[in-house]
């Protein structure tokens, strides 16, 4: 909502406004109290545009240090980025802050439109004429960014432009944020409170060394949507806002976890032009069969009653928005638009059924449901090959099994093995015996150039009507590598981004970090480790 920035004139009492921190603080608390009974801590995510005059404040709120009152430890935030701001980046210019009540339309504008407004605006904050204004250095505002980004973990970047131009629903509203992990852009207002309903499917059970099994795939995705907007109707909604919108729009959204499984049946390294052209591969089938799911769906069901007038309703797929987003841009701009199946005849059948449903795709976390399911999480990298899982029963040591598989195809599997990966936490980089293909296949996502994942995933958003859960590794961050890194996510069209995960300069402690759902290492040898009968002795047969 549009909250007044600090130093903001009240006419009521004739004060002044203290920003958008104090409010952000009161959110702050409210998740702290709602925690299900002490069960589930309560989560929500802040989301600001890169404009505000509160913007630096904003950045300042997961630091540790500073006033406690205008800090909030317990909630997530990120920032909403404009492309004009990532353009006056690029050419090292100054950018402005406003406060929202003296530039009403900026916070519902996006593309050409927001940048010549936002230019308006700043030639009346020349003249005097706008008030409660700040000029800094874009590049200066950005390193702050991406400072705190390391520091704390916060603000995430996302970008506005992106998600609003080739939003499905732009006819419809605008999309002013995302959601807590950063894959849903949908449309919210006043009077409406986006909801997306989510499902993934498990890629590694629709591939086989052949390739992607379609037949299977088609099937699943055929359900999975059938499904998905049955939820719709028989849904609890607490508020009518959130009812209202769902009906009114019915989205969903389709994702995929276990792409590293299906990366290593396809014996792929993550790091490979290879990986990134599989990504692309079977983003496309998915995007392919649940946006064809849906058009089915429409001529049996009819189409969502805002359907006129989206980008669907005049033949503009996915795909196709790509080219939006280029002629808005003009520059800065670089995603692949190839292709492989047919789309032309999709097109000419969602020109006779439309479609069931405003958005079809979006790539959540799957944190929980992909740890029931045996398979690695979304479209993230093995996060170790070795690592302590604990639960009620106790604590057991897990090893990556396609990594074992491996090792005794090569015979290599044996005691000393067993003993070096302990050692090394997992990994195969250090142990010489290993041959190099298998250290390029067996790498862990801090082992992984980040950069590597930003390619796959900008191969996978251009079939995405919304977004990916997209988190960023990074041994040892600096400036300069971070700056690289998010501005190439920015260039590769990449609507949002998620955590970025880092190394502690220190040991990383030997323990499960149960705040975060991932695994820690295992102990050191010689520690008092508990060690529960497993794949990880090489003589035991019933572990084998």
């Amino acid at each position: 909502m549009p909250v007044r920035g600090l130093g903001a004139h009240i006419k009521g009492t004739n004060g002044e406004s203290q920003g958008v921190v104090p409010f952000l603080k009161v959110a702050n608390d409210t998740a702290v109290a709602v925690n299900q009974g002490g069960k589930r801590k309560g989560a929500m995510c802040a989301y600001l545009e890169t404009w505000h005059v509160d913007i630096e404040e904003f950045l300042e709120l997961r630091k540790n240090t500073g006033d406690d009152r205008r800090r909030t430890h317990d909630m997530n935030t990120a920032n909403w980025i404009p492309d004009l701001f990532m353009e006056r980046v690029a050419k090292e210019e100054s950018w402005t802050l406003f406060s929202p009540e003296e530039v009403p339309d900026l916070h519902d504008l996006y593309g050409q439109a927001f940048k010549e407004k936002y230019e308006e605006y700043e030639q009346l904050a020349a003249a005097g004429k706008i008030k409660n204004t700040k000029v800094v250095q874009a590049n200066d505002l950005w390193k702050k960014m991406l400072g705190m980004l390391f520091e704390t973990g916060h603000p995430w970047i996302t970008f506005k432009d992106p998600c609003n131009i080739r939003s499905p629903q732009r006819h419809a509203g605008v999309v002013h944020s995302s959601n807590l992990c950063t894959e849903i852009t949908l449309n919210t207002s006043d009077d409406e409170i986006a909801v997306c309903n989510l499902g993934s499917v498990n890629l590694p059970h629709h591939i086989t060394e052949d390739g992607i099994d379609h037949k299977k795939l088609e099937k699943t995705i055929t359900t999975a949507m059938r499904m998905l907007d049955n939820v719709i109707d028989y849904n609890f909604y607490s508020v009518p806002q959130a009812r209202r919108s769902n009906l009114k729009h019915r989205p969903v959204g389709l994702g995929l976890m276990g792409f590293q499984d299906a990366l290593y049946t396809q014996n792929l390294a993550y790091a490979s032009e290879a990986a990134v052209q599989f990504a692309d591969e079977t983003m496309e089938a998915v995007s392919y069969y649940a946006i064809q799911a849906s058009s089915d769906l429409a001529a049996e069901r009819g189409t969502y009653p805002s359907y006129e007038g989206s980008l669907w309703s005049q033949g503009v797929l996915p795909i196709d928005s790509v080219e939006l987003l280029k002629q808005e841009r003009g520059q800065f701009i670089e995603q692949d638009q190839s292709s492989t199946m047919d789309w032309n005849s999709l097109r000419d059948k969602i020109k006779t059924q439309g479609m069931r449903n405003s958005n079809t795709m979006a790539i959540a976390p799957t944190a929980t449901i992909s740890n029931i399911s045996g398979v690695s999480q979304s479209v993230e990298p093995v996060y170790q090959n070795l690592f302590v899982k604990s639960n009620l029963s106790g604590e057991f040591t897990i090893i990556n099994p396609y990594l074992v598989e491996d090792l005794k195809a090569l015979d290599l599997w044996d005691d000393v093995m067993v003993n070096d990966l302990k050692y090394f936490d997992g990994s195969v980089q250090p142990i010489d015996r290993v041959p190099d293909d298998l250290k390029a296949k067996y790498a862990t996502a801090f082992e992984v150039d980040s950069r590597w994942l930003v390619e796959a995933a900008s191969r996978r958003q251009k079939w995405i009507d919304q977004g990916q859960s997209l988190n960023l590794y990074m041994v040892e961050p600096s400036g300069k590598k971070l700056d690289s890194l998010y501005k190439l996510a920015w260039v590769r069209g990449l609507k949002t981004t998620y955590y970025l995960r880092s190394v502690g300069a220190t040991h990383v402690e030997k323990s499960v970090d149960s705040s975060s759902n991932q695994a820690a290492p295992v102990e050191q040898p010689g520690s008092a480790a508990p060690m529960a009968c497993s794949i990880l002795d090489p003589d035991c047969e019933a572990c084998q």
